[in-house]
């Protein structure tokens, strides 16, 4: 059977040709000519769609449709009428229908919202299935290629719209080619990356992407000598994260430039995000500010000079703006900002950093019901889909867009699943961080990770004479031998950051127009 359908018409003897339409095309049909007895029907029988007409005497259509709404929220329902009345049509959209047919409607019609909402994942599955099929062998003969930087960005961008795509099907096993060939891409860009990192540092390549400590010069500088700007910057934001969010940004903003740049290495906030503010990389930050540079092994916030980094960076660019820097933590600090919003309007330029997904994918880590929740990048993206949704933040994006102010919205880096321990030795100064080490006495496979022996080829600080820096890739992640199955199985399928991957190191940076 194709499905149940209830239809209720106080006409419906005149839709007999309509139903018997629908019985051949394989469905069943109930039929009932009021707005009373379509709640009972409901209420007594299970149903994949309700055909309701608005106007009936008694019980009127939107009357029985908020009732029916009450004993099966999810009960698809659509709304037949002759009436073309805006306030009807509104009346019934606010009231959660799935979707709104005027008479005098064809059976080509109802079969079509038949399939849109009860046959809807199928068909996006089969088409989703089919569509990647033929996308799978173009991927595997372009990873084949010498790719370039925007080629990388690019095929980050492709495999990003699959994934999405991957969310709404229901065939498991071309999910997990995606996954295979999403690891093969990942493989290859680490190699990419340890062929080509240094030199773009160095300028001894002859391309280079935009990276952290080059970003606010080139892509938000020209724009925020406007008045009224806003860069928000969300920790620990990946680019399919974005493209979750961003229908919510577009009912506010129009988007002006949507594009990715590279994270500099450790992908982590204490590197990226003050490389990003300073416009400087981590060891000359560290010469130009040597008091507030704070060592790895060393106490303290590693980000507690921002604002001045960025006061600093401003100045050098001989920007002279009013501006305000505001970091976002917890969620009563958010509320704030959204009370204490108006204060901002009076500066030129506005910064704003929230924690809350950093904050979010650490808890990953430490919390069950958390690792339970997000246990791969689907339920991540939903997590984060459920947080912005309820957030301050949406209601501070909102007020911008009130006030007619712009916004550029980036990150400093995003994270990545791991699953695939490397063992490393090392002694009890080295960092904690899974994704990357640094320090003097560090044993390791050199061909699982990349090496820098010179802290200076990649203008990080030195601790000592003998400190190098090593980085994961793809999915894996550091393990000492000590506890080592305790220690794999406690870290593995979480969510870290710090060393080489798409998702940590491709990252979006989009400006935003607010609507008139």
């Amino acid at each position: 059977m194709a499905g149940r359908i209830l239809w209720a018409d106080d006409e419906i003897d005149l839709l007999k040709p309509h139903i018997m339409f629908l019985e051949q095309k394989g469905f069943s049909v109930d039929t009932i000519n009021n707005g009373s007895e379509a709640i009972d029907m409901v209420g007594d029988n299970n149903y994949d769609i309700v055909f309701l007409d608005e106007n009936m005497p008694g019980i009127s259509g939107l009357e029985a449709l908020t009732e029916i709404k009450r004993i099966s929220p999810s009960l698809p329902i659509i709304m037949i009428t002759k009436s073309e009345e805006e306030s009807i049509m509104e009346s019934a959209i606010g009231k959660n229908i799935s979707d709104y047919l005027i008479k005098p409607v064809n059976p080509n019609q109802i079969l079509l919202a038949i399939k849109k909402n009860i046959d809807q994942s199928r068909l996006i599955s089969e088409e989703t299935t089919h569509s990647y099929q033929q996308e799978f062998r173009k991927i595997g003969m372009r990873l084949m290629d010498r790719l370039d930087i925007d080629d990388w960005k690019d095929l980050h961008d492709q495999l990003t719209f699959w994934e999405l795509k991957m969310d709404a099907s229901e065939d498991k096993s071309m999910a997990e080619i995606f996954e295979m060939q999403k690891r093969e891409a990942n493989q290859l860009f680490g190699r990419f990356i340890e062929n080509n990192y240094l030199d773009w540092l160095n300028g001894t390549s002859d391309e280079s992407p935009i990276l952290s400590h080059t970003l606010f010069s080139k892509k938000i500088a020209p724009f925020i000598k406007e008045k009224n700007t806003f860069l928000i910057v969300i920790d620990n934001f990946r680019y399919d994260q974005w493209k979750i969010l961003k229908p919510y940004f577009g009912e506010y903003f129009d988007v002006e430039e949507e594009d990715t740049y590279f994270s500099i290495l450790p992908t982590a906030t204490q590197y990226a995000r003050n490389s990003l503010f300073a416009g400087l990389m981590p060891s000359e930050i560290r010469k130009r500010f040597p008091s507030k540079w704070v060592e790895e092994d060393e106490e303290g916030g590693k980000n507690n000079f921002e604002e001045d980094f960025l006061n600093d960076h401003l100045k050098r660019l001989g920007i002279g703006l009013k501006t305000s820097y505001t970091k976002i933590t917890s969620n009563t600090k958010g509320k704030k900002l959204v009370d204490n919003f108006s204060d901002l309007l009076n500066n030129d330029f506005n910064v704003i950093v929230y924690n809350f997904v950093d904050m979010l994918s650490h808890a990953r880590t430490d919390m069950e019901v958390i690792k339970e929740l997000a246990d791969d990048d689907s339920a991540y993206r939903s997590i984060t889909e459920s947080w912005f949704r309820h957030s301050p933040l949406l209601e501070v994006v909102k007020k911008i867009a009130e006030s007619g102010c712009n916004i550029i919205l980036t990150t400093d880096h995003g994270m990545v699943k791991v699953d695939n321990p490397v063992k490393i030795v090392g002694d009890k100064s080295v960092n904690t961080n899974l994704r990357y080490k640094l320090g003097k006495n560090l044993s390791y496979n050199q061909k699982e990770v990349f090496e820098v022996k010179n802290p200076d080829d990649a203008f990080l600080p030195k601790i000592n004479q003998n400190t190098r820096y090593v980085f994961c890739k793809d999915s894996t992640f550091f393990a000492y031998p000590n506890n080592y199955n305790y220690y794999v199985n406690f870290y593995k399928d979480t969510f870290q950051h710090g060393g080489i991957s798409l998702e940590e190191v491709i990252i979006p940076i989009v400006r935003l127009k607010a609507k008139k």
